[in-house]
């Protein structure tokens, strides 16, 4: 069936007083905009589904989510009784229809003899995820879009090792979805009918408490070690952080900290901000300010899920900082590590885990403390999910993370999670500051003696279905031409990993390392229409890095923007 085919059934099957159906009349003169809702259907991976809200089998509606919904729901009952018992947490973020595609899917799993879980209003991913191995749960839902423009809403799907699922998961529910019709075979009840007979139970205070209680068990320095009264600035945008991460802050003392009050409470438009992403430094213009006002040393920002996190800090200055993620990465896996070993508490077989694309100079910290970095492919799925071959190998996970804001410090929450990252900072900047250093200044510390490197992630938008096609051109077109030197560097090695590598399993990605000392990768996002770029170089000083790294970032989006 044809996209004009599909468009002219959702005229036929929407209910006349749906606003789904005034959408569609909407557009009927529109063909591009027809065919951009209607090419294809929403596809469900291993990131579950992510769209624009709106009419079309390409977007995310009642209809989409319904039919998702119901074929996890056959994929779960597959399993058996004992499956449908230990049942699914529900999650949402502040979104504009979140709440509702969350008790829609509460009621079709309970329709479908699943016990469901669910939160009675808004929660962070990562307390999403460290619900499904608290409850015993076999799957966990959180609809959320994580960091994309307000336009956006999303469907993430977890198992029961509270990781996203994988693709072998992932590809079982896909089949599942396929073979059910969006009209006549989604099986339903209501949200409220699920409270009255039991089907739905809501999670009280208690379980964010014992999440709460998980996060503040990875304090590494306490009390007198640290100087509680450093001035932060915190930033939810909008989003699940701000309760918890307020809380957080509370039980640990810290007496002299604001939120940026514009941020605060839920926003779906999130009006302050616009692109709520705490990756842009675009994101931190409120917080500079209050930081200004307030004199904070360290400026804090959560995503509106709240797993991702990221920080500003004053230089030597005063002027503030965003730090890319490998940055803060390099400020979290030498706090770790040095204060492990400070208490003696560094295990024998100690561990921690980085993505493909994230920065190599995390490994040299890590191999100066004895510790081993392991290497997966991007997301925490792949991340939180080498975790159960680190306990069989007789390895203590010590922390896990990549260059996109994201940090799991926790193995109970199989996730990135930005409020326990951002419990961490906050810590280390009261401990160093206690010691009479800033982030700042340990940060050029960890350049001076492990070496200084240069990291940039810039990234290509391109969205609909020509910029889908044009993206698929570029992976297809740099991967049969590779170039043999960049920037007059000589190529040395490639590693290609669109068949898998080593223990490395399939992803579209390659990456090419220079005679030089530096690397780079290219890949295609795998939940944002783009194409991601990851560009590292080490020199004897950060300005010769940031220069060479320049170089090489120009010469490799030359090559890239030259493929229509």
């Amino acid at each position: 069936m044809g996209y004009r085919e599909k468009y002219e059934e959702w005229l036929e099957r929407l209910p006349e007083d749906s606003k789904l159906l005034e959408e569609l009349r909407g557009i009927k003169d529109n063909e591009t905009e027809k065919e951009e809702r209607f090419y294809k259907d929403l596809s469900f991976g291993t990131a579950g589904l992510r769209g624009k809200v709106g009419a079309g089998t390409n977007m995310m509606n009642i209809y989409t989510v319904g039919k998702a919904t119901q074929g996890i729901a056959d994929y779960i009952t597959g399993y058996g009784k004992e499956a449908m018992d230990k049942g699914v947490v529900i999650a949402h973020d502040p979104r504009h229809f979140s709440r509702e595609f969350s008790e829609l899917a509460a009621g079709i799993f309970a329709a479908n003899g699943i016990k469901v879980y669910s939160f009675p209003s808004l929660r962070p991913t990562p307390e999403l995820a460290f619900m499904i191995r608290r409850l015993g749960t076999v799957s966990g839902i959180n609809i959320t879009a994580s960091h994309n423009p307000k336009e956006y809403n999303g469907y993430k799907a977890y198992w029961d090792d509270g990781c996203q699922v994988s693709s072998s998961v992932a590809g079982g529910m896909t089949e599942k979805i396929n073979a059910v019709d969006m009209w006549e075979g989604v099986k339903t009840s209501s949200y409220a009918e699920g409270l009255a007979n039991g089907s739905i139970i809501e999670l009280g205070p208690e379980y964010d408490r014992e999440y709460l209680d998980k996060i503040e068990s990875l304090a590494i320095h306490e009390g007198d070690e640290l100087d509680l009264s450093i001035p932060l600035v915190y930033t939810p945008l909008n989003g699940c952080g701000s309760i918890p991460f307020r809380q957080m802050l509370n039980d640990r003392g810290f007496s002299n900290w604001t939120i940026v009050p514009e941020q605060e409470n839920p926003d779906p438009d999130f009006t302050t901000v616009g692109y709520p992403n705490p990756e842009d430094p675009k994101a931190f213009r409120l917080s500079e300010e209050y930081g200004r006002k307030f004199g904070a040393e360290l400026l804090m920002a959560t995503d509106p899920d709240a797993d991702r996190f990221a920080i500003e800090i004053r230089d030597s200055e005063g002027n503030y900082v965003p730090l890319n993620g490998n940055q803060t990465g390099y400020l979290l896996v030498n706090y770790v590590l040095e204060g492990h070993k400070t208490a003696g508490t560094l295990p024998e077989k100690g561990a921690m885990v980085k993505s493909i694309v994230t920065s190599t100079l995390s490994n040299i910290i890590a191999n100066a403390y004895g510790v081993e970095m392991f290497e997966t492919l991007t997301g925490f799925k792949n991340i939180c999910g080498k975790i159960p071959y680190l306990h069989e190998n007789g390895y203590k996970y010590l922390f896990g993370y990549e260059e996109s804001v994201g940090y799991a410090a926790c193995e109970d929450i199989r996730d990135k999670d930005g409020i326990s990252a951002g419990m961490l900072v906050a810590e280390a900047a009261a401990y160093y500051r206690k010691q009479g250093k800033t982030l700042w200044d340990v940060l050029q510390d960890i350049y001076a003696k492990y070496g200084y490197f240069a990291e940039d992630e810039p990234n290509i938008i391109l969205e609909g279905i020509a910029g889908s096609e044009r993206i698929g051109r570029m992976m297809k077109t740099f991967r049969a031409e590779l170039p043999k030197e960049i920037a007059g560097i000589k190529v040395e090695k490639v590693i290609d990993y669109i068949n898998g590598y080593e223990d490395i399993p399939p992803q579209n990605a390659i990456r090419l390392f220079l005679e030089n000392g530096s690397w780079f990768a290219v890949r295609p996002s795998g939940t944002e229409p783009k194409i991601k770029f990851y560009f590292y170089s080490k020199q004897d000083s950060r300005e010769a890095a940031l220069d060479v790294n320049a170089r090489i970032k120009a010469a490799v989006l030359d090559i890239i923007n030259a493929i229509e």
